[in-house]
């Protein structure tokens, strides 16, 4: 692996040799070659002022193709840990078990990018950019996925933004920010929650009132009490309820684990949510105070051996979102047909919000009825105009939730 690792980057490191014509925006691409069975590209480009970088700077980055030429496919972007840069972040994708993470699909497109080049950047912008405002890193990064979006006819309804350690930090603060460009993002036992809980305005911040956040990603979480790294997690819970953005978590003593088969073994629900089935373009619902979600063990119970969850067993399918009426089916996964060593809940009480309304428009403050299976009543939009429905009983068995504006 050393010497696959070390040929990559070698012959990745003379294609990306500082070429005699200056490097700019948009990027220039150095070579191809194939890796994998898949064609991989690799591309320089300088930075843009707009992105308000201090000093002009140069950046590498690499696009892995589908194994089949497809129009419109999935693009799937990869930040990589702090033991990486670009080249051995997608060498590691070589072997099964090696930063799992990192693996794309294959009828997906995949980008990796590199934060390792320059100072400013690492920790993918949080350490130099520390503030709730959008750095120089983050423009970077957003704007070399809308260029490879545009690039290669990607489905724009169907890009994903996935890291590990300081790659997860990266993924929830830089994704959560942008889910006008993320359907959703899976952080592997995220180094530290700083970075989301700054842009974000988690407390003790406060949303300015000039600033509106796009409805953001739907997120996945997997990390380790017994992870120095995973420190602030009750906080980012808790924060992540308050404002009812979804979310779904899963936990145990498996420390700063990248293998996905020894995680596996401890906590097994990780890949149990179908998280690239979500679409940019589809409303979903969002679960708060589950009485299903397990006790968090953080801050104080961090020796804990129990593996646990939130959001884990909840599911949904759209019907309908006119600008009228929106209708969703909720409902619970079956023991029958989800393998577990969790034990399946027969029922859940949640409160559920809806985000990411495609037709639905509910002024904030505004009245709305709702209808679930037999129940139904009258619910304010918030502030923000997000509709939130109380103590719903969810069963396996799919339910329909509607809710209209009031007339």
């Amino acid at each position: 692996m050393k010497k696959l690792i070390l040929v990559l980057g070698l012959a990745l490191a003379a294609a990306t040799a500082a070429p005699t014509q200056e490097i700019s925006w948009p990027p220039t691409k150095q070579k191809d070659s194939e890796f994998t069975g898949r064609k991989v590209e690799v591309f320089r480009h300088g930075s843009v002022k707009e992105w308000g970088y201090a000093e002009p700077q140069q950046d590498t980055f690499l696009v892995l193709h589908p194994t089949e030429a497809r129009a419109n496919a999935p693009l799937y972007v990869v930040l990589h840990s702090a033991g990486h840069d670009v080249h051995s972040c997608l060498a590691c994708t070589n072997k099964a078990g090696n930063h799992d993470i990192y693996h794309s699909p294959k009828d997906c497109f995949a980008l990796y990018l590199d934060c390792r080049a320059n100072k400013g950047d690492w920790w993918w912008g949080i350490n130099k950019y520390p503030g709730p405002e959008v750095g120089p890193t983050e423009k970077r990064v957003i704007a070399t996925v809308k260029w490879v979006i545009k690039q290669y006819g990607i489905d724009e309804n169907r890009v994903y933004l996935c890291g590990n350690s300081m790659g997860g930090s990266g993924a929830l603060g830089i994704g959560m920010r942008h889910g006008d460009v993320f359907a959703a993002i899976k952080a592997n036992v995220p180094a530290e929650v700083k970075h989301v809980s700054s842009r974000m305005y988690f407390p003790p911040r406060t949303v300015p009132a000039d600033v509106t956040l796009p409805d953001p990603p739907i997120v996945v979480d997997y990390s380790a009490p017994n992870d120095g790294w995973s420190r602030g997690h009750d906080g980012f819970v808790k924060a992540m309820n308050e404002r009812k953005y979804a979310f779904f978590m899963y936990w145990g003593p498996f420390g700063h684990a990248n293998n996905h088969e020894n995680i596996l073994k401890v906590n097994d629900l990780i890949n149990s949510f179908d998280w690239l089935s979500v679409k940019k373009n589809e409303s979903y619902p969002v679960f708060t105070n589950a009485s299903t979600n397990d006790p968090l063990p953080w801050p104080d119970q961090l020796t804990d051996k129990k593996a646990g969850q939130i959001n884990a067993f909840f599911r949904w399918k759209n019907v309908s979102d006119t600008p009228d009426t929106i209708e969703t089916m909720l409902f619970l996964v079956k023991e029958s047909d989800f393998k577990t060593t969790f034990k399946v809940p027969a029922e859940a009480t949640a409160d559920v919000s809806l985000r990411r309304l495609q037709m639905l428009r509910v002024a904030p403050g505004a009245m709305v009825n709702w209808r679930f299976g037999k129940s139904e009543g009258e619910v304010r939009a918030d502030a923000t105009g997000c509709i939130t429905i109380p103590g719903l009983k969810i069963a396996a068995e799919p339910t329909k939730l509607s809710v209209a504006k009031a007339k």
